[in-house]
């Protein structure tokens, strides 16, 4: 019987909650997985995982079990690494996750420099504006925007964004810029539907939140269009400052009603392992967070 296998196996099946979950993260069958775990209970002849129709979860003697396991694990695969010199030399594939836009502007430049740094490395790139559960869909590394749910994910914070009221220079020329989001009633409004399902706009000033519902002249289906509109002058838009960032840094969009902007958001990198993470990941990890905490749109 090779434990550290067994120990894997029970691993991979707690994180996921579910011995299908665990079954695909190993890229192992159901019911090999249900043995190994039958096995590994046998041998310590103690009961590690309470079984449902629809989730599995750890028992309190599995939880200890849990803890030490993972240790075993990382220790083993730190050994490995050592052995065959891979701290020196990342080598491996690596699968992260993004949203889309966030994604094309932010991590995929850091995708190509961590390829270009590390040949023996490969990366899949999961850009989704959902979010994706890294445990059962078998994904490394995850950059979120916004709280995070209570989880067991290292999760490192590397930056921040908001919401923000933009419109192009040659707009205002023409409309003027509004005072207040009261005013946003008179303007033309181009609003992009991936940012919310309805057309109201939430702002902040000091401790007093409010609210506007603003009537769009025109509704797209992606952020690029409607920073495409609003460039072009069509009207004012909201969007995240970093779908932005380009074109303010470039003058073609200005910022409005800054005074009223709500609480920013914070920006994570999560990744499933700890301090003994392999060296393919820390070394993701660590360049990818070096390069948006040092990015000026994100703080």
């Amino acid at each position: 019987m090779d434990r550290l296998h067994l120990m894997s196996v029970f691993v991979a099946v707690a994180e996921s909650e579910s011995f299908a979950g665990g079954a695909r993260r190993l890229a192992m069958s159901p019911p090999a997985v249900t043995r190994a775990v039958a096995a590994l209970e046998a041998h310590l002849g103690v009961k590690l995982l309470n079984r449902t129709t629809r989730h599995v979860r750890v028992t309190e003697a599995g939880q200890r079990y849990l803890d030490d396991a993972r240790r075993v694990i990382a220790a083993a695969d730190e050994a490995d690494e050592a052995a065959v010199g891979q701290n020196a030399a990342p080598r491996g594939h690596v699968t992260v996750t993004a949203p889309v836009m966030f994604g094309r502007l932010y991590v995929m430049p850091g995708i190509v420099d961590y390829l270009q740094r590390y040949p023996g490395t490969e990366v899949s790139a999961m850009f989704l504006d959902r979010v994706v559960n890294l445990l059962e869909e078998g994904v490394d590394v995850g950059i979120r925007i916004g709280e995070l749910a209570d989880s067991s994910f290292k999760a490192l914070r590397v930056g921040q964004v908001g919401r923000v009221v933009c419109a192009a220079p040659a707009y205002l020329a023409a409309q003027g810029a509004p005072a207040s989001p009261a005013e946003l009633a008179s303007h033309t409004i181009v609003a992009a539907s991936a940012i919310g399902p309805t057309a109201e706009w939430r702002f902040q000033r000091n401790d007093a939140a409010s609210a506007v519902r603003v009537t769009p002249r025109l509704t797209v289906t992606t952020n690029d269009a409607a920073i495409e509109a609003t460039v072009r002058g069509l009207g004012i838009s909201r969007l995240m400052s970093y779908q932005v960032a380009p074109q303010l840094a470039s003058g073609e969009l200005v910022l409005l009603l800054r005074d009223f902007e709500p609480p920013r958001m914070p920006v994570h990198i999560l990744h499933r392992e700890g301090r003994h993470a392999s060296a393919k990941i820390r070394s993701f990890v660590d360049l990818m967070a070096a390069r948006l905490r040092n990015d000026p749109s994100l703080n």
